[in-house]
């Protein structure tokens, strides 16, 4: 597992199954557990103090922004803080001033939870609802479904892919059904935006059929496979999560059939239908965000094919996820580790959790690695937090999920 230009060689050892790695809880096993909460504890202070240092007030997305921190926050305090009232309270309350900052200067230009107004919305609706403001919650909530006349209307200039098409408004309101009820999205709105998004698999089979891009897709000739399938697109796992797709489940397994005929012998996908090079692993591009497709269309399906697919990026993940680009989850260490967590709870397979704990192990050491400083140092999907949500994550990692993207 040697090194290359885009990640350094992994020289962790693999699971020996000697050692059990999750205690009868559901939690990590100690002496580990406890380093990882200090651990966590320690990376989340540098993160909180290097973010006030560099926000930029105009930037209120998930993605890069204040919203970010705030549904970090949110998740700490389900996750890391869930034991300790007082401080759960202190990280609700703490997300709560991030986000109604933020609501004051949504500019309606996206519609995806990650980049875009959804995410602030939803996030809130959530928020007010759990420190008992139910009227707020309910007016955020009538905001964020308003915005589904601008989703499923038609605009041809609107993608359907997570960070910036109508994949992530989708998440937006499946995000709120589950912390909230099912009864607080009308079901005639999830049925709307999911019809849109079987657009996409039309195009795809068009592709397919035809063998080239379709003329009106924007930046068709750069046409990434994470617009149908990768982090930053996955509309095809969201319309797999979604209960109004029985009727056109054929579409979307052709669909998952034909990306799963892109996959690369070494286990990972290209970064584009266009690309026969065998080089990104990163959530946004390769296995690293393939893999969650291909364990849902596992979990739907049920054919082996697709875990079997799921496995392999695995492999690969684990022999070059260490990457140079830094230990964000957009495309960095602590996303790609999410590879493992994913296949551990689909499996149960210990070597999996293991997997996950080494790759955590590699970002305890933050910033000692010569890794590139990303963009937005401190944010959630390229920095600082997105690993400290990971952390969190891997306390009690049968219930991990990817933020924003796994529901």
């Amino acid at each position: 597992m040697s090194g290359s230009e885009r990640n350094f060689e992994n020289t962790f050892q693999d699971y020996d199954g000697r050692t059990s790695l999750q205690s009868p809880d559901g939690k990590i096993a100690e002496p580990f557990l406890s380093r990882l909460k200090e651990e966590t504890y320690k990376l989340l202070k540098q993160c909180e103090e290097g973010f006030q240092y560099t926000r930029d007030d105009r930037d209120y997305s998930v993605y890069t922004g204040s919203g970010g921190m705030a549904f970090l926050y949110m998740h700490l305090s389900e996750t890391l803080f869930k034991d300790n009232e007082d401080q759960r309270q202190k990280y609700l309350k703490n997300a709560l001033r991030n986000l109604e900052h933020d609501q004051h200067g949504l500019r309606g230009r996206r519609m995806t939870f990650v980049c875009g107004d959804p995410g602030i919305l939803s996030s809130l609706a959530v928020l007010y609802s759990k420190l008992g403001q139910e009227d707020k919650s309910t007016k955020c909530l009538s905001k964020l479904l308003s915005l589904s006349d601008n989703v499923c209307g038609g605009d041809p200039s609107l993608p359907d892919e997570v960070l910036y098409g109508r994949a992530g408004y989708l998440f937006s309101l499946l995000f709120v059904q589950k912390h909230l009820g099912e009864e607080k999205i009308p079901h005639d709105i999830i049925n709307q935006v999911w019809y849109m998004d079987l657009h996409l698999c039309n195009q795809l089979m068009y592709i397919k059929n035809n063998q080239s891009l379709i003329p009106n897709i924007p930046d068709s000739t750069n046409l990434s496979l994470h617009y149908f399938v990768g982090n930053d697109g996955r509309p095809l796992q969201k319309a797999l999560s979604a209960q109004s797709v029985q009727s056109h489940l054929g579409s979307v397994e052709s669909c998952v059939e034909f990306l799963l005929s892109k996959q690369f012998p070494s286990g990972n996908f290209p970064s584009s239908l266009e690309s026969g090079t065998d080089k990104l692993i990163h959530w946004c591009h390769g296995a690293p965000g393939a893999v969650h497709l291909m364990i849902k269309a596992y979990q739907v399906f049920g054919k082996e094919k697709y875990l079997d697919a799921a496995l392999k990026c695995g492999e690969v993940v684990w022999s070059r996820g260490l990457l140079k680009k830094g230990y964000g989850i957009c495309h960095g260490v602590a996303g790609n580790a999410y590879t493992f967590l994913c296949l551990f709870k689909q499996t149960g397979d210990q070597k999996y959790l293991h997997r996950a704990i080494k790759f955590a192990e590699w970002c305890f050491d933050y910033g000692q690695h010569g890794c590139r400083t990303p963009d937005h140092p401190y944010s959630l999907f390229e920095g600082m937090a997105g690993t400290v949500y990971f952390l969190a994550d891997l306390l009690e990692p049968k219930s991990s999920k990817f933020p924003a993207f796994e529901i």
